[in-house]
């Protein structure tokens, strides 16, 4: 060793920096190790965890068997990505049967093929942004509800996760938003639905409001209705923080 480098001021300098650069690797080690994120007791062993719902569920995802883009490229991936990596030995299967432009007729007209027939252990469903002035309110809680009695009575013991559906002005401003003032009452009748079901319920819109609050609406939807990459991880961080509480 050049001992050389290591004296007088830069040396101390130098011993300093490596100092510090040791124990942020250490600090990273120990977090990959460890898994600093929640240990989801729902994701058993073998467990089966399925999304369901519309594009934003959809992201754009493959209809083949190719691992790569099958759970497409939106919170879904993530949280599969992160929980998949982490728990290998769980064995874990995640499912993404979103469709873009869905309803809730549409899921209905499917529900059997795309999801009884799946058999999920874990059920998250987000839909409602595309009945929204179009599907009347009481269309949209009767439909909603037979799709959970459905899947619990192919799986009694199954988990289920309602995610409201959100939606993000440009502005920032939902309440002088006409679509905003529809998407609201259909926040409630998940929020119902999830209290009367025993179900998590991810409450999206809070998190997008208070996301606003750091940068401009279109940082995190840059549509109104569909999530950047950055609006797909805060929904990612919300829905593992709410299912990994809801269900301890």
């Amino acid at each position: 060793m050049n001992r050389s480098l290591f004296s007088g001021t830069r040396g101390a300098r130098h011993l300093r920096h490596l100092a510090s650069f040791s124990v942020v690797l250490a600090l990273i080690t120990v977090r990959g190790m460890a898994g600093n994120i929640p240990k989801m007791l729902v994701f058993t062993e073998n467990a089966r965890i399925l999304f369901q719902g519309d594009s934003i569920t959809d992201g754009n995802r493959g209809r083949s068997a190719d691992p790569n883009h099958i759970l497409g490229h939106g919170y879904c991936f993530i949280i599969a990505a992160e929980y998949g990596a982490r728990f290998p030995e769980r064995k874990l299967t995640f499912l993404n049967r979103g469709a873009s432009g869905n309803k809730v007729p549409d899921l209905a007209a499917r529900w059997q093929a795309d999801t009884l027939d799946l058999r999920p252990d874990v059920l998250s469903i987000l839909i409602g942004i595309n009945d929204s002035g179009h599907v009347p309110l009481d269309t949209y809680e009767q439909g909603y509800e037979k799709l959970l009695t459905d899947a619990e009575a192919a799986n009694p013991k199954i988990h289920l996760v309602l995610c409201e559906p959100f939606y993000l002005p440009k502005n920032g401003r939902m309440e002088s938003d006409e679509r905003g003032k529809d998407v609201k009452p259909r926040q409630a009748i998940v929020a119902k639905l999830a209290a009367k079901h025993h179900a998590a319920l991810v409450r999206f819109q809070h998190v997008f409001d208070e996301a606003c609050r750091r940068a401009p609406a279109e940082c995190w939807i840059w549509d109104g209705v569909h999530p950047t990459y950055s609006g797909h991880q805060l929904m990612a961080d919300e829905w593992v923080k709410t299912v990994s509480w809801f269900y301890k």
